[in-house]
């Protein structure tokens, strides 16, 4: 194992590894209870039957982040961790089930779908290409939008921004024990990640649940450890509906799946390699088999009844700890498939618990306009829209089209027409087409 895995190499051990390991998926853990309220539709009180089963997709979140972890741990040999991503499962569930009111077995379908075509980009000279022509300004904006889209969904749900007829949205009378209590658990997150605490997210979800069961707000659940949740309802759901994948519809939404997953996990690749001293000559070693790790672990998600699956940035915190090889991936599949005994405490994980994760992701995300050159105009432009409509619209889809759309516009109008890859523009005309013809 210590050979397989290059322990000498990489100046690290079996004890090391292990620690990294175990501290990257308390980074992370909280997805397991964070995503089966995404895709379950638990903050939308009008969503009745439209989510997918609570129970059935944390059993399916534990199984995709083990297989999406052990893949990238044992064939690229990174300390990269997977999960399903955030982002991705609230694009799924708000824009794609909700917005386009497209059943979650057909989604799940489309999820399988990017996740081939994602492998193929990987083994083939197609991945370079693609990344070349996407702006690295539209990239960030993407990135930033997605996290304002989730930093939105999780003030709403934590009962902090309410709707309101007179200026569509406002602040909330902040009197409501849910609200309260979920302002609470933003605090102590917020704070925990000010000192730097790892799992600040995580430690945060217990501390909100502590002081709910406390109050009373959270009924205490019977046990602790029980029965993994039968998977059924989820697991398989994408085969029966594959047809369903070849709408116009669906092709926009399985090209913005593949679009935010192969990006995402590009970023989250090289940021965690760079930090892990894993890049030679600006190069990350193994990327193919990286990015294949990754793509085959969205592709397992659909065919296991969740949202795709994605490198994770927490998984720098492993890095942090000492974690250089793919043995802390490993770790990391194998603590998540041991959470699955831990169903019981999805009882206690309300949306009040949630609410301050997602605030938090987003804030995280946000930090990527950073990168965007606000110094050119017809630069600013596209990626400010694609950002700012991804909340306002609540659809992911409709501001990466808004922001497509302007890229070529305003780079022709600087005399930049040169600059536009012939990708981007023919984007930009497809998203022309779309809207004229359909509605995202």
């Amino acid at each position: 194992m210590a050979r397989y895995f290059e322990f000498d190499t990489l100046a690290t051990d079996f004890r090391t590894e292990t620690v990294a390991g175990l501290t990257t998926f308390l980074s992370m853990a909280y997805i397991l209870f964070v995503n089966p309220a995404v895709l379950s539709l638990a903050s939308v009180p009008d969503a009745a039957g439209l989510g997918m089963p609570r129970d059935a997709v944390f059993t399916a979140t534990a199984i995709a982040a083990a297989f999406g972890s052990l893949v990238m741990g044992l064939l690229a040999r990174f300390p990269i961790a997977q999960a399903p991503g955030m982002g991705l499962n609230a694009f799924f569930a708000f824009s794609v089930v909700l917005g386009m009111g497209i059943p979650w077995q057909t989604a799940l379908a489309g999820t399988f779908v990017s996740g081939v075509v994602f492998m193929a980009l990987s083994v083939s000279r197609l991945r370079e290409k693609i990344i070349d022509a996407i702006p690295a300004d539209l990239k960030h904006a993407v990135a930033a939008g997605v996290g304002l889209f989730i930093a939105f969904i999780g003030l709403t749900s934590a009962g902090i921004i309410v709707n309101d007829d007179a200026v569509l949205v406002s602040l909330a009378p902040l009197t409501d024990p849910h609200t309260l209590l979920a302002i609470f658990g933003l605090i102590v997150t917020v704070v925990l990640m000010t000192l730097g605490l790892t799992s600040a997210i995580f430690v945060g979800m217990v501390a909100t649940s502590i002081l709910g069961l406390a109050t009373g707000q959270i009924a205490l659940p019977e046990h602790v450890v029980g029965r993994v949740p039968d998977i059924g309802p989820v697991a398989g759901a994408a085969i029966s509906h594959l047809p369903d994948v070849f709408t116009p519809h669906m092709l926009v939404v399985v090209a913005t799946m593949l679009f935010v997953d192969f990006f995402d996990s590009a970023g989250t690749l090289m940021g965690v390699a760079r930090q892990a001293g894993l890049i030679r000559d600006n190069k990350l070693p193994r990327a193919g088999r990286a990015l294949f790790a990754d793509a085959l672990a969205t592709t397992a998600s659909g065919l296991i009844g969740t949202s795709s699956t994605t490198a994770y940035i927490e998984s720098a915190s492993g890095v942090a700890a000492g974690g250089r090889s793919g043995f802390t991936a490993v770790v990391v599949g194998l603590l998540f498939l041991a959470a699955l005994f831990f169903s019981p405490l999805l009882a206690v994980v309300t949306e009040a618990v949630t609410s301050p994760a997602l605030i938090v992701v987003g804030v995280l995300m946000a930090a990527s306009l950073r990168h965007v050159d606000w110094e050119r105009f017809e630069i600013a432009v596209p990626a400010f829209l694609t950002a700012l409509l991804m909340p306002l619209t609540y659809s992911i889809a409709t501001g990466i089209a808004i922001g497509f759309i302007a890229y070529p516009i305003t780079m022709i109008a600087a005399g930049r027409r040169r600059e536009i890859h012939p990708l981007m523009a023919a984007l930009a005309v497809v998203f022309l087409i779309y809207f004229a013809f359909l509605r995202l």
